[in-house]
């Protein structure tokens, strides 16, 4: 049903890279044929050329460089007057946006995007733009609002028989069941994803998958040393890969599976680990995640609750200002957990 999963993202000359290549080596490759398209003049290869370097750059953790590279992406699409490589370059635009916790406007260049797409005809990164904008809301916790438009866009998948966005569509279904408690189900849809990308041999969203395998291992079935093995077997993928977000995130499960096991000093070094992962990659959302995490570690080991209390109340702050309900709701219950809470400190 599905073939091997492909980076529709690495257009022009580099159509010859792999959803798994590394990142590294995405990005030396970009940058040549970059310099030859500039050399030659070819503004249209510059615009594609320009959006695997984003991209690359994204993955890696370099915010500034990424950022740089969408938009000479988008001016150089725009000179060449082609509509759909503009819509590549907004959608890489809003999906940094996204990483970076800048969420309106993510939702605006993806908006943008998925429209630039639907008039260049190009239905591959239409469909990518409306994934990212319901991944935008997932992330902020708009479960009702982005749930539908999820299920949209598995079916369109489905349809197509492309593989990476089937999984990517799965593993965001699955979030939101395990997020809402329905835990089987999310197991289930993660299973799939998993299988989906093993077959067609998508690397990183397997790697994905298998997180999430762990995640409902570890709360469902407090099946510790199973989601362990699970979490190294992603581990492996994303250091192949050099996908260092996706390297930050695992560390961050891995700290949540230990934390639940009550091995809260080796959860305290992995949550100080993911910390300054997301911190140098200028990731807000995975750093109050990691930021939570730790302050819980550290309450179990000993830390003064007036500590604790300070930590939570500015985390709250933090997450109320971002929009992120989710995890916001994650700090209300860490705050009764340990009775940090407004009424318990009065």
């Amino acid at each position: 049903m599905y073939g091997k999963a492909f980076a529709p993202e690495y257009q022009g000359t580099l159509t010859s890279l792999s959803v798994n290549s590394s990142l590294v080596d995405v990005l030396a490759e970009g940058t040549e044929r970059l310099r030859e398209a500039e050399r030659s003049g070819r503004r249209d290869e510059e615009a594609r050329c320009q959006l695997a370097v984003a991209e690359a750059h994204r993955r890696l953790g370099r915010v500034g460089d990424a950022d740089r590279a969408w938009k000479a992406s988008y001016r150089a699409a725009r000179a060449a007057g082609d509509t759909a490589a503009r819509a590549w370059a907004l959608w890489s635009g809003g999906t940094l946006a996204r990483q970076r916790g800048a969420f309106p406007l993510a939702r605006r260049l993806l908006a943008l995007a998925a429209d630039l797409g639907e008039q260049g005809g190009d239905v591959v990164v239409r469909g990518y733009s409306l994934a990212g904008l319901a991944e935008t809301g997932r992330i902020q916790g708009d479960y009702a609002a982005v749930a539908r438009l999820h299920e949209q866009l598995l079916a369109e998948a489905r349809r197509r028989g492309e593989a990476r966005h089937t999984v990517w569509a799965l593993e965001g279904i699955a979030q939101i069941h395990r997020n809402t408690g329905s835990y089987d189900t999310a197991y289930a849809l993660f299973e799939e994803a998993s299988e989906i990308a093993a077959r067609a041999e998508d690397r990183r969203g397997h790697a994905w998958a298998l997180r999430g395998l762990a995640d409902i291992v570890s709360v469902r079935d407090g099946d510790t040393g199973r989601a362990l093995e699970l979490l190294s077997e992603a581990e492996a993928a994303c250091r192949a890969m050099n996908l260092s977000s996706a390297l930050a995130y695992n560390h961050k499960m891995r700290g949540n599976v230990l934390y639940r096991a009550g091995r809260y000093a080796e959860a305290r070094e992995l949550y100080e680990l993911a910390l300054s992962e997301f911190r140098a990659m200028s990731e807000p959302r995975g750093e109050a995640l990691a930021r939570l995490g730790l302050a819980k570690s550290r309450a179990r080991l000993g830390r003064p609750r007036a500590e604790t209390a300070a930590e939570l109340a500015d985390l709250a702050g933090v997450l109320d200002r971002a929009g992120l309900r989710h995890a916001r709701e994650m700090v209300t219950r860490a705050q009764e957990e340990f009775g940090t809470g407004t009424e318990s400190t009065r």
